[in-house]
């Protein structure tokens, strides 16, 4: 099943393995799995998470149980953009319902849903630790924050 895995892939899990006990190799499993998980095309199958179970030598349940519990893993297909949008209470309070709504009118895509044409996924998402500045989303690996529609649309717009 390591055949699943990239040979740059395996090339930087090892970088990381070398941080570890050499028997504690499960200790790489977040970051294994989310290069597992960009290598995918932004999600994670039960054959690329066996993949990185082999490689580690865990049993497959317990990368499965990792990559339930974190939101930042995506056990199906994704969109070409993955919008992580926070709405809890700090965003909450700063109006991140008005965003959600412009963005699912925007995309086409409901929350935690993907649009008919693959090109967005909107993820709820518990927190981006940026409270401060909310509302805010996360596209890739950029945050984007003190949203308000027009903002939002000028963001949007600049997506390939």
């Amino acid at each position: 099943m390591a055949y699943l895995l990239s040979a740059e892939v395996r090339a930087e899990i090892d970088k990381w393995l070398e941080k570890y006990p050499k028997d504690q190799k499960q200790s790489a499993v977040l970051t294994a799995l989310h290069l597992a998980q960009e290598q995918n095309q932004g999600w994670l199958s039960e054959d690329v998470m066996d993949a990185v179970a082999d490689y580690l030598d865990m049993p497959k349940i317990a990368v499965y149980e990792v990559a339930s519990f974190y939101s930042m893993y995506e056990l199906k297909p994704v969109g070409k953009h993955k919008i992580a949008v926070c709405t809890n209470i700090s965003c909450m309070l700063r109006n991140s319902d008005q965003i959600v709504k412009h963005l699912e009118q925007r995309t086409g895509a409901k929350l935690n849903g993907t649009s008919e044409d693959g090109k967005f996924t909107l993820k709820e998402v518990e927190c981006l630790g940026a409270c401060v500045n909310a509302p805010m989303f996360q596209i890739g690996k950029e945050y984007y924050e003190k949203l308000t529609p027009e903002k939002v649309d000028e963001i949007l717009d600049g997506l390939e």
